[in-house]
């Protein structure tokens, strides 16, 4: 019996009781419903900060253009878009680091110091003098900035995926995994809504000369918060296990890039997600500057923008939850094939809708596109988190989900700004949008249903 038909067996075993993994027996203690429910709380706050974070970057583009970079036209634009990509090329650096030392000493305190890097170099880009100040100076301390923001995230989403999975109950993880997910997309819409506000209250002037500085500086606070959080709760149940019995891998990265059945879940990792990309940064990251600059500000005001955004925002945050509860029934591979097939679908007729210039047709195009891509988002990370054991979890997770960010996310908005400009057509985002949803498609195909069962320890 291998180790994965042995984990198969123990589905139904009563909480708490012995698990074998080999020749070593594995006793994961489950943790109470309240320790749960604080390690949820814990991975969606510390979600939401980190988001928050990489969000208000992409909803603040233009007014960086214009004081980093000198100048908000195409050229600025696309300084400005290379820091965003910058940061995703610094994840797998991160994602190689952190994993390691998250497999080695555990997870929580190397949660806890990432949520506090993140949001000091967030913090830090609100302090950057302008380009009339210090000239090539502020690009260069923008990308530096956004280096570490990117070595940080990229040891931050597997690990807190990685955390609350293995507090989770089997019948309910993609439950509770998914509000990390939705911590994302609330950090989004409080970004979106915060900024809406500044822009509001103080006027376009403003926000260019100086108010663009405070939703950056808003970062100490919130990683403050998040730090307290996660500094009191304790290490999970599965690694503790692991190191009660001695069994923490010494070499966890050695273990999973010299494994053929990780190195084939790490190829998965890498393309399952890539629908992540246009529907993640495209659809909410970058879609108010592409609003606004694509479709011209005589349709959309920065203000008009960050409404539409928000309203899609709305719709996925309630829609997560309810496709996760979804996932936890009828299993991970439906739920993920049906949200592909949906992006799929509506991707070029919704992108038609936003590109009227309507204010209200927008609306129903993003609410529309928002739905469809929830249940991607609900659960992708569960089954990419159920698709290691315990002792390379956060590595394996982390160097495949990096990868796969950088090929079909970091380079979203850089290449829709360019592809946008040279072929005259608004409507490149739906055709990156079906692109990735058929890979996601066909990558389900070999993805293993793992619904309900034990995480595998080693």
């Amino acid at each position: 019996m291998t180790t994965s038909d042995r984990l198969h067996t123990t589905s139904d075993r009563p909480e708490g009781a012995s698990e074998q993994f080999g020749a070593t027996a594995v006793d994961v203690v489950s943790a109470d419903a309240k320790v749960v429910r604080k390690a949820t709380v814990a991975g969606a706050i510390g979600s939401f900060v980190e988001w928050y974070d990489y969000g208000i970057y992409g909803l603040l583009v233009t007014y960086l253009a214009i004081n980093i970079m000198g100048g908000a036209e195409a050229g600025g634009l696309f300084l400005t878009n290379v820091g965003f990509l910058i940061s995703f090329l610094a994840r797998p650096f991160g994602s190689v680091i952190c994993g390691y030392l998250g497999d080695r000493i555990g997870r929580k305190s190397l949660l806890a110091t990432l949520l506090v890097l993140i949001s000091a170099a967030t913090a830090a880009i609100g302090l950057i003098p302008s380009h009339a100040a210090i000239g090539v100076g502020a690009p260069v301390l923008l990308v530096l900035l956004r280096v570490l923001q990117g070595f940080s995230a990229g040891g931050e989403v597997a690990g807190a995926m990685s955390f609350v999975g293995e507090y989770a109950p089997d019948a309910r993880r993609n439950y509770m995994m998914s509000f990390i997910a939705v911590g994302s997309f609330v950090a989004l819409m409080f970004g979106s809504a915060f900024s809406a506000v500044l822009i509001t209250a103080l006027g376009d002037d403003a926000m260019t000369s100086w108010a663009w500085r405070v939703p950056f500086l808003l970062a100490v606070p919130l990683g403050y918060v998040g730090f307290y959080i996660r500094r009191r709760l304790e290490e999970t149940p599965h690694f503790v296990a692991l190191r009660e019995q001695r069994t923490v891998a010494r070499n966890p990265l050695r273990e999973a890039l010299t494994s053929p059945r990780h190195l084939k879940a790490i190829a998965l990792t890498i393309f399952l997600p890539s629908l992540n990309g246009p529907g993640y940064y495209l659809l909410f990251v970058y879609m108010p500057t592409y609003l606004k600059t694509s479709l011209g500000a005589h349709n959309f005001s920065m203000l008009r923008a960050l409404t539409v955004t928000a309203f899609s925002l709305v719709a996925i945050a309630v829609s997560i939850p309810l496709m996760a509860r979804l996932s936890d029934r009828i299993g991970r591979k439906p739920v993920l094939a049906g949200s592909a097939i949906a992006m799929a679908a509506v991707s070029y007729p919704m992108f038609r809708l936003i590109t009227t210039g309507e204010f209200g047709l927008a609306c129903i195009g993003t609410v529309v596109l928002a739905v469809a891509f929830s249940g991607h988002a609900a659960v992708v990370h569960t089954a990419l988190a159920e698709m290691f054991p315990t002792s390379v979890r956060y590595s394996a997770y982390s160097i495949g989900f990096s990868i796969s960010t950088i090929i079909f996310g970091g380079s979203a908005p850089l290449v829709m700004t360019d592809l946008i400009e040279s072929t005259g057509s608004n409507l490149i985002p739906a055709f990156a949008s079906i692109l990735t949803a058929l890979i996601t498609l066909v990558s389900i195909a070999f993805l293993r249903e793992t619904k309900g069962r034990p995480l595998a320890t080693s």
